[in-house]
């Protein structure tokens, strides 16, 4: 992993930032996408000497001040705070949150979830732990997710079937963008230095190579906890999926995808071997409600 993620990320968001977004003029010969360093400093009232050491990895101990400064000119929203809160604190050698890595991720399912997963039949649902294991799931997401191969061995993991298998580029077309939310997730919701994780991180990155070492080293936003998402199921053909991600104890996620259209939601009808209309599509019911 990058060993100044506090930097790259200052730095990577002053160049996502346009003069215009913070009502600048866009002058002329710019050498950088975004933000010049000295209109950040302007902006954040510091030092352009300053800002520099901070993007350089030369200081890593900005003061809650600063950081609020540097957030108020950014127009960084909420999520984006609390990720730059958590990349300061970790630059400094402390942690912001509570760390499970001493904690191995739990693969017991209480018996509330396992009620819980059978009210959500037939949607496809499946429970997963920090470390992306498939610990449940309803028949439903058995039904999407087997043929594809994802529940292949004894203990299915969600991250190494993106990253190793060769179906997963063709189940998901849109691999690239999946595959850097699964990351994302993957590091919001471990500790660097958890042994867990690092033995995940070194079988993937001899397995799976530089589509995984490059996102793993990489500063990674928050993940997306809901979204839209196309699935190419080998029998059913490609389905457009709506998914919200939902937290449990024992850093334990449920996620659960409902059809997003029409065609969808009659497709895992199909696959499921309900009656048509069992599953309802989240379009229509987005025009129900905005109507």
């Amino acid at each position: 992993m990058s060993d100044n993620p506090l930097g790259e990320y200052l730095r990577g968001r002053r160049e996502a930032v346009t003069p215009a977004d913070v009502g600048l003029p866009a002058g002329t010969r710019r050498r950088t996408p975004g933000l010049r360093r000295a209109e950040l400093a302007t902006l954040a009232g510091i030092s352009v000497e300053y800002l520099t050491r901070l993007e350089q990895g030369r200081d890593r101990n900005p003061s809650v001040q600063v950081l609020a400064a540097l957030a108020d000119a950014l127009r960084l929203p909420p999520d984006e705070r609390f990720l730059l809160r958590r990349l300061a604190k970790a630059a400094e050698g402390a942690s912001a949150f509570p760390c499970p890595a001493s904690t191995p991720p739990v693969h017991t399912v209480r018996p509330t979830v396992r009620a819980l997963l059978d009210r959500l039949e037939p949607a496809p649902a499946v429970l997963l732990n920090r470390l992306s294991d498939v610990l449940a799931h309803t028949t439903g997401f058995d039904h999407l997710a087997r043929p594809a191969g994802i529940l292949d061995g004894e203990r299915p993991n969600l991250l190494r079937y993106l990253f190793t298998d060769a179906r997963a580029r063709t189940v998901y077309p849109d691999w690239e963008r999946v595959a850097d939310e699964h990351i994302a997730r993957l590091k919001s919701e471990s500790c660097p230095d958890d042994p867990h994780l690092v033995h995940l991180n070194d079988d993937l990155t001899v397995i799976a190579g530089a589509p995984f070492t490059r996102r793993i080293a990489s500063v990674s936003p928050l993940p997306s906890h809901t979204g839209d998402e196309r699935f190419a199921h080998p029998e059913a053909g490609e389905l457009r999926l709506s998914y919200e991600t939902l937290s449990v104890a024992d850093g334990q996620r449920l996620l659960v995808y409902l059809p997003a259209d029409d065609a969808t939601a009659a497709a895992l009808d199909r696959l499921s071997g309900l009656r048509p209309g069992a599953l309802h599509a989240v379009d229509a019911v987005r025009a129900v409600h905005a109507s």
